[in-house]
């Protein structure tokens, strides 16, 4: 997800709290919980300073830092800093971090971007793509929620904010059953298939490939699918050239759940089909000849 909904996540756990008997280094301590809770898995954008990162992002960004495996170890991180600067050991505190860190992996993981949610142990990308990278829904029932605040100064603000998460969580599970079927659908006719939900709920861009040809299909459980662009990857090419002289192009490959080869006289790359747009996608690699 992206950094606003991050946000948003932290304040509205933060807005859940009962705290009306927490002094105030107390809620600070919370705040800070909740707030840095929601953003510290993307710390690994630091790997663009080097060289390295910047041929490595793809594989690095939402990797190892977004790891289920490390969700404790990032509340204990937070927990102890939270001590150390507010003097509070409310295990809330701790607790509250975990949350977080757990909803920005597992909101990051089902979009189209990929997350490595089992590294070390695994280095496969979980890319579930029911949930697009930014989710209006998502900000309109946080939205809402603010409001009813506003609205009704009087009524237990903590509730309301309980309610809006479990509005949220109703609202991916919705998501979720509805990917689920667009998916198997697509599946039993191609070999390979992948989801990017649309800004629009329950529609999907369903992404297939079976030989050497990759549809894309606007989809939804409540209308036909309707095919979006059918492209060519050109299987046979000789992609170690382009991999010698352009490392993030294997680094592309083996991040993406499939890519489409292109080569012609002058040019030999690949590309994500999940991110085609107006005739490219914005994660192509390639090399031209001379």
């Amino acid at each position: 997800m992206d950094t606003i909904t991050h946000t948003l996540f932290g304040l509205t756990t933060y807005g859940a709290i009962k705290k009306e008997n927490f002094d105030r280094q107390t809620k600070r301590a919370l705040l800070f919980s909740s707030l840095v809770g929601s953003q510290i898995p993307d710390i690994d954008v630091v790997v663009n300073l080097t060289e390295t990162g910047r041929v490595m992002e793809q594989m690095w960004h939402r990797g190892i830092t977004h790891s289920f495996f490390l969700v404790p170890i990032w509340a204990v991180v937070i927990y102890i800093i939270a001590y150390l600067i507010w003097k509070r050991s409310h295990l809330l505190i701790f607790y509250l971090a975990l949350i977080n860190v757990f909803i920005h992996n597992a909101t990051d993981a089902l979009n189209a971007w990929g997350t490595g949610i089992f590294e070390p142990f695994s280095r496969i990308r979980v890319t579930v793509g029911i949930l697009p990278i930014v989710d209006v829904v998502i900000w309109g029932i946080m939205i809402v929620g603010l409001l009813v605040t506003r609205v009704k100064p009087h009524f237990p603000r903590f509730k309301v904010w309980r309610m809006a998460l479990l509005v949220i969580v109703f609202h991916i599970s919705l998501q979720a059953i509805q990917g689920y079927v667009v998916y198997n659908e697509a599946a039993e006719d191609y070999d390979k298939v992948t989801l990017s939900a649309s800004f629009i709920p329950g529609q999907f861009t369903v992404i297939t490939k079976k030989d050497s040809t990759v549809n894309l299909y606007q989809s939804s459980i409540w209308t036909e699918k309707s095919k979006l662009k059918s492209l060519i990857s050109e299987e046979d090419a000789d992609l170690d050239f382009l991999f010698d002289n352009n490392p993030k192009a294997k680094v592309l490959m083996q991040w993406s759940p499939f890519v489409v080869i292109i080569q012609t006289d002058n040019k030999v790359g690949l590309y994500d089909p999940r991110f085609y747009r107006n005739g490219e996608s914005f994660l192509f690699e390639y090399i031209e000849f001379d």
